[in-house]
């Protein structure tokens, strides 16, 4: 997932002007090249990346591909923010109309992990499992931070509903971030094969997870 270390430019004056809507034509190139630029950071990494190659990929100039993105860093933080609006949304679908805290909790947890278990890609965009390894340098502060923000977005209704089931704000923090770890733990697993030498199915480990982890904290509430 995002860090923050590199700085960005304070201003990116080969974007769209903000506010202003584009064109269909607009649209469709910026999906193009979108659609190029994963290509190429599936075989060469976010390190290995460059505006020329995604240019190339892409059937465009790189002149042209400044007119939408100033660097690759900024073109990773659109794919990867995109990825991200998509699980919220998944999230979001998945808890509606649930109205017990318990089932919140246990529904957000297994919509986060099967976003990513239906969608390997996106693991491997937002871990930076690319060529290259699991070494982010971030993208720039600003767009570190805004990614982050959608992350936690994501996360926030399993924090919601362990604060109804009526923990502490500190408790309710410990149980988000254990769902992240055991999740993405089992995700690893399955998606790099290594889960079969355990002969264990990952969807059924994480349901029992969420299973255990609701009736411990239900354990937990003063009666």
């Amino acid at each position: 997932m995002p860090t923050s270390s590199t700085k960005q430019p304070a201003t990116e004056p080969h974007k769209i002007a903000k506010g202003k809507r584009p064109s269909a034509s607009s649209a469709l190139k910026r999906d193009i090249i979108l659609r190029a630029a994963r290509r190429v950071f599936e075989t060469e990494g976010l390190e290995g990346a460059s505006l020329r190659a995604i240019a190339k990929e892409s059937g465009y100039t790189p002149a042209a591909l400044y007119f939408y993105f100033d660097s690759k860093e900024a073109v990773y933080a659109e794919l990867l923010g995109q990825s991200l609006a998509t699980l919220n949304a998944d999230i979001a679908t998945a808890i509606h109309q649930i109205d017990t805290p318990v089932q919140r909790l246990k529904a957000s947890a297994m919509a986060f992990f099967n976003y990513y278990r239906n969608n390997p890609g996106d693991l491997d965009l937002g871990f930076y499992l690319f060529r290259g390894g699991m070494k982010p340098k971030g993208l720039g502060r600003v767009r570190d931070s805004e990614l982050n923000r959608q992350l936690q977005s994501s996360l926030q209704p399993i924090t919601d509903a362990a604060l109804a089931m009526g923990v502490s704000a500190v408790r309710a923090s410990e149980i988000t971030a254990s769902v992240f770890a055991y999740a993405t733990g089992l995700l690893l697993l399955a998606h790099t094969g290594r889960i079969r030498i355990f002969n264990a199915n990952a969807e059924q480990m994480m349901a029992s997870f969420s299973d255990t982890l609701t009736t411990r904290i239900e354990g937990e509430i003063p009666c």
